[in-house]
C-alpha cells in the first residue's frame, strides 16, 4: 500500500470542506429492510463461506478504477449525512467512496435491537468538486470503509479516531493524534518470496450504542483465498484508544505462514543510518522500535531497521505478554517536519488475552527508499499451523496512543540508538536510556552486560547523559569482513536487570 498518499487521502477527506448536499428523498445514510441479528451470524457465514472455493466479490464498474489521485479527492463524505446524526447516539458513523486504491465494494450493516440492516450505496451522500467526473453506477457499488468519530474534547463536536478501509487494514488515534501506522485482522505469507496474500474485511455491522455510552462494537467478516474470519471489535476512543477484538480463522488451505494480531509501520532512517539518506530531517519515521514483553518476564527493545535486503527476524516465546510498535521519539526537534509531524503519531499495543501458547514475535523489515511505503510489519505467528478445514480463536487487547504499554515490572526505557563509524575503522554504538528514580547517584554501580554474535567488542563504557540526566551506554566494535553481527545489552545494578534488553542487528550495507 502507499502509505503516504492513503494518509493524505485520510486527512484529506475529513478536512473537506461542506458543501451543499445533492437533494435525495431523505437526509442522510439509507438502509434497507431489517433481518435478526446477533455475532453467530458472523461466526456462521465465515464458517459456511470456508466450506467452499473462494469467490473474489466483482470489481465496481472501470470508470471508478479509473480515478486519479486528485479526482478521488475531489468526492468526499458530507458528514452532516453520517449515521445517527442529530440524534443522542454519542457515536457518528462515516463511509469512503469506491475507485482508485479501493477496487471492491465493502458490505455495510447497522444494528439495533438485534436487527440489521444494510446500509445502501447513495452518491448524493457526497459531495464533489467540478474536477470530478462523470461515473457509471450499477450494482456492483458500495462503499470502500467506513471512519467513526466521537466526542473526544467537547459536547457536540464530533472527532474521527478510527479508519477501517483497505484489505483488513485499520487505523487507530489517541486524542489529539494524527495517523501513522495500521493495524490488520490478519497477515499471511508476509515476507515470503512467492508473495503475500492480503485477506479482506468484506463486510461490517456496527451496533448503535445507547445514549452516554461511550464505546461502540464493531463486528466484521474476513475473507481470502487461504481462509475466512469473523471479528468482533469493542472500541473505546480517548487519550488512548482501546480495542477489545475477539476473532476465530476458518481455514480453507493449511495455514502456516499466519501472523497474528500483525502491526505495518513505516520506518526509513535514524540515528543509526544517516549515511545513507541526505535529508534535512533527522529521522524520517512512523514508529522507530519493536517492544516485546515476552513470557519469561523479559523486555526486549529492538530498534528498527531499513535495511538493504529483506530481513525477517523471530522472537521465539510461549504467551507472549505483549508487544508493538512504539514511536518513542515524541519531539518535534527528533523530526524538524512542519507537514509529516512524525512525533504525534501513535505507538500500537498488543495484549494478548488467554492462552496463546508456543510461537514467535515476528519482525518483517522491508528494504524502502521513499517514507511512501510502509516497509515495517510485526506479528504473532503460532508455533502449530492451522490444517485445512480446522479453526482458530484468539483475543487480544490493542490500544493506540502516545504511551499505550501499561505499566509492569520496571525497568529503564531505550530512548534513542545512535550508529557510526568515529575511532578509526572501529564503529560507535551509543544507546541513551531514560532518567529515573531507579538509576543510582554512583553510575560505577551500573553494569553493562554485553553480548555479541562475533568476538568485536571494544571500549565499552557507561556515562550519564547531561541532557537527559540517564545513563548513557556506549561501546565500539570493529566489523572486520562481517556482512553481519547480532548485538544485545542491557544495564543491570547489583547483578538484577535495570533497564530494558537492547538488542539489534548490524549490516555492512
Amino acid at each position: 500500500m502507499i502509505r503516504r498518499e492513503a494518509l493524505s487521502l485520510l486527512a484529506g477527506l475529513a478536512l473537506s470542506p461542506f458543501a451543499a448536499r445533492a437533494q435525495t428523498a431523505e437526509p442522510g445514510l439509507q438502509v434497507g429492510a431489517s433481518e435478526p441479528f446477533d455475532p453467530r451470524v458472523v461466526v456462521d457465514r465465515a464458517r459456511d463461506m470456508a466450506a467452499g472455493p473462494y469467490v473474489p466479490r466483482p470489481k465496481i464498474p472501470q470508470s471508478w478504477l479509473d480515478l486519479s489521485y486528485d479526482q478521488y479527492r475531489s468526492i468526499w463524505f458530507d458528514s452532516r449525512n453520517a449515521l445517527w446524526e442529530n440524534t443522542e447516539t454519542p457515536q457518528r458513523v462515516d463511509v469512503f467512496p469506491p475507485g482508485l486504491y479501493f477496487p471492491q465494494a465493502i458490505e455495510l450493516n447497522t444494528v439495533e435491537g438485534g436487527l440489521a440492516r444494510r446500509v445502501k450505496f447513495d452518491l448524493g451522500v457526497f459531495d464533489k468538486t467540478d474536477q470530478f467526473p462523470d461515473v457509471k453506477l450499477d450494482d456492483t457499488l458500495g462503499y470502500s470503509g467506513l471512519r467513526l468519530r466521537a466526542e473526544l474534547h467537547q459536547e457536540g463536536i464530533f472527532q474521527e479516531y478510527a479508519v477501517f478501509q483497505g484489505a483488513s487494514y485499520f487505523r487507530g488515534i489517541g486524542a489529539d493524534e494524527g495517523y501513522g501506522l495500521s493495524a490488520r485482522g490478519l497477515a499471511l505469507k508476509t515476507g515470503d518470496p512467492e508473495g503475500e496474500e492480503f485477506p479482506d474485511f468484506v463486510a461490517f455491522w456496527v451496533e448503535r450504542p445507547e445514549p452516554g455510552v461511550k464505546s461502540v462494537v464493531l463486528h466484521a467478516l474476513l475473507d481470502s483465498p487461504s481462509c475466512t474470519g469473523a471479528y468482533r471489535f469493542d472500541i473505546l476512543p480517548g487519550d488512548t484508544l482501546q480495542m477489545d477484538i475477539s476473532a476465530t480463522i476458518f481455514a480453507r488451505t493449511d495455514l502456516s505462514r499466519i501472523g497474528l494480531a500483525p502491526l505495518t509501520s513505516m520506518f526509513l532512517f535514524d540515528e543509526t543510518m544517516r549515511d545513507r539518506f541526505s535529508d534535512y530531517r533527522p529521522a524520517v519515521h512512523d514508529s522507530d522500535g519493536l517492544l516485546i514483553r515476552n513470557g519469561y518476564g523479559e523486555v526486549i527493545w529492538r530498534p528498527l531497521c531499513n535495511p538493504v535486503a529483506l530481513q525477517l527476524s523471530a522472537f521465539s516465546d510461549e504467551n507472549p505478554r505483549g508487544f508493538g510498535l512504539m514511536q518513542r521519539a515524541r519531539r518535534f526537534s527528533n523530526f524538524n517536519d512542519l507537514e509529516a509531524l512524525y512525533h504525534r503519531r501513535p505507538s500500537a499495543w498488543i495484549t494478548p488475552q488467554g492462552d496463546w501458547g508456543a510461537g514467535s514475535v515476528v519482525l518483517v523489515e522491508i528494504p524502502s527508499d521513499k517514507e511512501i511505503y510502509d516497509n515495517i510489519v510485526c506479528f504473532w505467528r503460532p508455533s502449530e499451523p492451522v490444517p485445512a478445514g480446522g479453526e482458530l480463536s484468539f483475543r487480544y487487547a490493542l490500544d493506540w496512543g502516545d504511551a499505550p504499554v501499561p505499566p509492569s515490572d520496571q525497568r529503564l526505557r531505550v530512548i534513542g540508538t545512535a550508529i557510526g563509524g568515529h575511532l578509526g575503522d572501529e564503529t560507535v554504538v551509543v544507546i541513551d536510556f531514560e532518567n529515573s528514580a531507579l538509576v543510582p547517584e554512583d553510575l560505577a554501580r551500573v553494569e553493562l552486560s554485553l553480548q555479541s554474535s562475533k568476538e568485536s567488542l571494544t571500549h565499552s563504557a557507561v556515562q550519564r547523559n547531561p541532557e537527559t540526566k540517564g545513563p548513557r551506554a556506549t561501546f565500539s566494535f570493529d566489523p572486520g569482513d562481517e556482512d553481519l553481527i547480532e548485538f544485545s545489552a542491557q544495564l543491570r545494578l547489583d547483578g538484577t536487570p535495570l533497564s530494558e534488553m537492547w538488542q539489534y542487528r548490524w549490516t555492512s550495507s
